[in-house]
């Protein structure tokens, strides 16, 4: 949902909503966590067509983020994967993706996560990715860079001076996208020193953790995306689309730990 004015921020209004958005991440914490590797977890699909899996998991965990958010921020508006868009008044939209990576969820693999977003009339000013299994999260925007976690607060920081000869680089899925796509991501992989797959919103905080240092995507929709280009952009990545202009509507994603290496991604996905 894209706002048209962007509202002026004073120190109490950014505490409030960075402590709402932990709310959110406790609260979808305790609903995924309730079913995560149960035997009582039993995936619908949502298309008629094809496989896009959905659990009682990510439909719990978005009616508690949502239940906070109209007890804390009822003048925000909201956009949701499983429930949809909600107007507000205050130019602020939480962006919700209450399970990304519900494919790893129902697998029993730990690289799910739960995606805050808070976009303003210009984008992503703030965003978590939690993983809750793990107990790690990741924090960006109002001058915060950091993971929590396992009694630890430590600060995220992209790593520099990589170049694509010698970069890690992920996507979640081999395919990527349509064939046109697959094949401008396959001349990135193809001078990457190294190409992994599978871990959708994790990669993001791997890159701005320093672990890696490309993320490219496609097809991807604003809640897949909103919390990750805040943590990412934090923590001193960029991220674009495949042209180099916004990338928070979704759609074609690249993410890079330094300007340089954005750069040099981004002229072969247009070659």
């Amino acid at each position: 949902m894209t706002q048209t004015t962007a509202p002026t921020l004073d120190r109490a209004e950014i505490d409030s909503i960075t402590r709402t958005a932990h709310l959110l991440a406790d609260a979808a914490r305790v609903e995924t966590l309730r079913l995560f590797r149960s035997p009582d977890l039993r995936p619908d699909n949502k298309l008629s067509d094809g496989f896009d899996p959905v659990t009682e998991a990510d439909r719990a965990s978005e009616r508690a983020m949502r239940a906070i958010l109209a007890r804390e921020r009822p003048q925000d508006a909201i956009l949701g994967e499983e429930y949809g868009s909600q107007a507000g008044s205050s130019g602020l939209t939480w962006v919700l993706d209450p399970i990304d990576g519900t494919r790893a969820f129902m697998s029993g693999a730990p690289s799910w996560g739960v995606l805050i977003g808070v976009n303003d009339a210009s984008g992503p000013i703030y965003g978590i990715i939690d993983q809750p299994y793990l107990d790690e999260r990741f924090e960006g925007g109002f001058g915060l860079a950091r993971v929590l976690g396992r009694g630890r607060d430590l600060p995220l920081a992209v790593r520099r001076d990589v170049p694509l000869a010698q970069a890690t680089l992920m996507s979640t899925y081999p395919e990527v996208g349509s064939p046109e796509e697959s094949r401008a991501f396959g001349k990135v992989a193809a001078q990457a020193r190294l190409t992994r797959y599978g871990l959708d919103c994790y990669a993001y905080a791997l890159l701005a953790a320093g672990q890696i240092d490309l993320v490219i995507e496609a097809g991807l929709q604003s809640y897949d995306v909103a919390g990750p280009i805040a943590v990412v952009r934090a923590a001193g990545g960029v991220v674009t689309d495949w042209t180099g202009g916004p990338a928070h509507e979704g759609g074609r994603i690249i993410a890079a730990a330094s300007p340089e290496l954005h750069a040099e991604a981004l002229r072969l996905l247009g070659s």
